[in-house]
């Protein structure tokens, strides 16, 4: 390993030269308090930023071994520097000058969830931390004067001021820790107390506006409806009451904009921690929770929907349905089908997202249209059947018909945002009405078992482009992978890791043998093991990738057109 006096002196020799000789700084360079590497060199000032990582000793980073002694501790410790250490870039960003990208210093912008991210690795106390920089050059000429500023005087202040413990503020290191305890608390508690969900009373639902994910001013704070009160005693906070959320069917009605899909939204996120003063700490969901929705337009492949789509016209067929365009029904059954595939106990729906024919059918349209006509089995004949023969329990949000009245165990009423347990009133309310739709009957039988095949032109170039857009798409070579929604992804950073890890599953685990469980087994192995990092075969990693759940994971390949199976 070369010393950072090295990289002073290549830093001065290739001054004034043309901007490829920067890539003769690759490599590690001891600065004596941290380790700096520079991983990739950007081709020219207006390309991608150059990245960078430092690695501080675990002896000299100093955080205590408690603080990342389990894993969500260790997420927790990580998101915490990530988030001091951007800050500090932040500040020093852009103070040296030239074309392009000259001068910019980043890090991974954390959101209000606590994601695994490639940015920060705490690993037996030691602390890596991956950002970027803009090599600094006039016109196409190395500065290097400006790039000796960001590295000896810039980036040591940074590392410094957010790296060591006995540098931060303790204080908020602890609080952040302790909240973590507390929120997994919560969720290991769940299944004990029989619930799928958990909202804290005083939480801070409403969001300030929709372009932003902090927490509403004023907003009523949440208060649980006495009936349905949990109390549980936390770790670090003690005594936390709440709603408890049980298992089964559950229906939040309500007039519109009184609080329902609010409710129903933080509890879509609250799969995920999320940081103090956030407002949802305390809303902690079953982490398999899927947001169950319609997605006309979508690519399906090799499904079985025929619980809920018999034969369509033309006998096509539903046990292994293929399309380029599906309809809202139809992607309906296949979202749901495909999260059963992918270990979800808990499905979330609201009806304005929901399509209308897979979510209910009428008396009078039973009358008009006869059985035997109408391919659709509605969700409300089957959701009893998903909770009693396979554990998955639902909630749903409905404003404008009372038909799951009768097949739900518990009865929200949101008014003004406050909850209020309606469900004896409802169902003697509903016990006037006719059942419009009796059957249900035991779950049918149903096909699992796809096991998809690599497309053969991934295989043949490995070195395919990726790219994405937000939250909502991602590029694989010259192919889109629409994801807009899936809205319990959170970060574009999780978006781009989908697609390293759509080309991992291509290159190195879709065989054709495997089926869908196995490959997301086989791929929560290796980051549980490896961390995202286990998808590069060299020092080289993106700094930019956040860890997306399982559910999100198989969506993508699911999504991915030119699917196999």
């Amino acid at each position: 390993m070369r010393s950072s006096e090295d990289l002073r002196g290549k830093l001065r020799s290739i001054d004034h030269r043309g901007y490829p000789a920067y890539k003769e700084l690759k490599g590690q360079y001891d600065f004596g308090s941290f380790v700096l590497s520079i991983d990739h060199v950007q081709g020219d000032p207006f390309a991608s930023p150059s990245r960078l990582s430092v690695l501080v000793g675990g002896k000299k980073a100093g955080f205590p071994a408690e603080y990342y002694d389990t894993y969500p501790k260790r997420i927790t410790l990580q998101d915490h520097l990530t988030r001091l250490f951007a800050a500090q870039l932040f500040s020093g960003s852009k103070q040296a000058k030239g074309s392009g990208k000259s001068g910019l210093l980043a890090a991974s912008r954390c959101g209000q969830e606590i994601l695994e991210r490639t940015a920060c690795r705490v690993q037996d106390g030691s602390v890596t931390l991956r950002f970027e920089a803009g090599f600094p050059a006039r016109g196409r000429t190395i500065d290097a004067r400006e790039l000796e500023k960001m590295l000896f005087d810039i980036l040591p202040n940074c590392v410094h001021a957010s790296l060591y413990y006995q540098k931060i503020n303790k204080s908020r290191l602890k609080a952040a820790i302790e909240l973590c305890e507390d929120q997994q608390y919560i969720r290991s508690q769940l299944p004990a107390l029989g619930l799928c969900a958990f909202v804290a009373n005083g939480s801070i639902l409403p969001r300030q506006s929709g372009v932003s994910d902090r927490p509403m001013q004023d907003a009523v704070a949440f208060q649980s409806p006495a009936s349905m009160e949990a109390t549980l005693n936390l770790p670090n906070r003690g005594i936390v009451k709440g709603m408890g959320i049980p298992k089964g069917i559950t229906l939040f009605v309500g007039g519109g904009y009184h609080g329902k899909s609010t409710v129903l939204q933080a509890l879509q996120y609250g799969v995920y921690n999320h940081i103090g003063g956030d407002g949802r700490e305390l809303v902690i969901t079953d982490e398999s929770a899927w947001k169950l929705r319609s997605e006309d337009g979508r690519s399906v492949t090799g499904v079985d929907i025929s619980p809920f789509i018999r034969q369509l016209p033309g006998r096509r067929d539903t046990r292994h349905f293929s399309t380029e365009d599906a309809s809202g029904s139809t992607s309906q059954a296949a979202n749901l089908m495909e999260s059963m595939e992918s270990g979800s106990t808990l499905l979330l729906i609201d009806e304005d997202t929901s399509a209308t024919n897979f979510m209910i059918r009428d008396k009078l349209m039973q009358q008009v249209v006869a059985p035997e006509e109408e391919p659709i089995i509605p969700f409300i004949e089957r959701v009893r059947s998903l909770y009693e023969d396979f554990g998955i329990s639902s909630i749903i949000v409905a404003g404008s018909s009372g038909s799951y009245f009768h097949v739900a165990d518990t009865i929200i009423q949101m008014k003004e945002y406050v909850p209020y347990d309606i469900t004896g009133r409802a169902k003697d309310a509903a016990a006037e009405f006719p059942v419009f739709s009796a059957n249900q009957d035991k779950f049918p039988a149903y096909s699992a078992n796809r096991c998809p095949k690599a497309n053969a032109a991934v295989k043949r170039d490995d070195r395919l482009k990726l790219k994405a857009m937000g939250t909502s798409e991602l590029l694989l070579g010259r192919d889109a992978v629409e994801l807009r929604y899936l809205e319990q992804l959170r970060d574009g950073e999780q978006t781009m890791a989908l697609a390293y890890l759509l080309k991992y599953l291509q290159l190195q685990a879709m065989d054709g043998k495997k089926n869908m469980a196995v490959l997301a087994d086989q791929i929560e192995a290796l980051l549980d093991k490896q961390g995202l990092e286990g998808l590069f075969d060299h020092g080289d990693v993106r700094s930019s990738l956040a860890r997306p759940r399982r559910q999100e994971i198989l969506a993508c390949v699911n999504r991915y057109r030119q699917l196999v199976v």
